[in-house]
């Protein structure tokens, strides 16, 4: 080995100890499949619910009347059902995206809670938790579950855009399709279950494929 060789070496070496140092590098590839999958779902058992067709544009006709005739089904009101559905995917989606990350760390030598972790966490959890509370304003305040695909939608793309300064920057572009689906979920409003299936399921799942066939397998 040169001289010149060896000076690459070290430089990729010193390059690599400081992404390590300011950025989170243990996400699985393998929680975005997790997370996607139970995305669906939960998609599935709301359309299942509601007895409609994810293509049937009268989706949002039906979940307006379930919501509004209080109907109950599976001894639940509509609203009731969303609220339980939506907390047990992200339940398990946070679960099963922890247990990924924490096996990658541990089997690349990396920490797990870290600065870089602690930076990632907060720019997460500032502006998710914003558009959740927004989302549940929006349902149990005006009514208005049209909007609640499209706002998650759009929350959690602009999450993941802000994040990706602090993890792998492939999580941007996650972020900017996330976006996409949740401006053509407000154009298109009697489609919102199908485009948050799309985005919270679909590309997730591809999205964790392509992680993990890039950077673990």
């Amino acid at each position: 080995m040169n001289k010149q060789e060896q000076h690459l070496e070290t430089l990729q070496e010193i390059r690599s100890l400081m992404e390590r140092s300011t950025r989170f590098l243990s996400l699985s590839g393998l929680s975005g499949v997790a997370a996607g999958t139970f995305a669906l779902l939960g998609a599935g058992a709301v359309f299942t619910y509601l007895g409609v067709s994810p293509l049937d544009p009268a989706s949002y006709q039906e979940m307006r009347h379930m919501q509004l005739s209080g109907g109950k089904k599976w001894g639940m009101e509509y609203d009731t059902f969303l609220l339980v559905t939506g907390a047990i995917v992200m339940i398990l989606a946070t679960l099963s995206g922890l247990y990924f990350t924490k096996r990658k760390a541990t089997k690349g030598g990396y920490p797990l809670f870290d600065a870089s972790a602690k930076r990632l966490a907060w720019n997460i959890i500032v502006p998710l938790g914003a558009g959740g509370l927004f989302c549940l304003i929006l349902l149990l305040k005006h009514n208005l579950v049209y909007l609640i695909a499209p706002a998650t939608l759009l929350f959690y793309g602009l999450t993941l855009i802000n994040a990706s300064k602090y993890t792998l920057d492939d999580l941007r572009t996650l972020g900017y399709a996330e976006v996409l689906l949740g401006l053509l979920a407000t154009w298109f409003s009697g489609y919102g279950l199908l485009f948050w299936s799309i985005g919270f399921g679909i590309l997730h799942i591809i999205y964790g494929i392509k992680m993990y066939w890039k950077y673990e397998r």
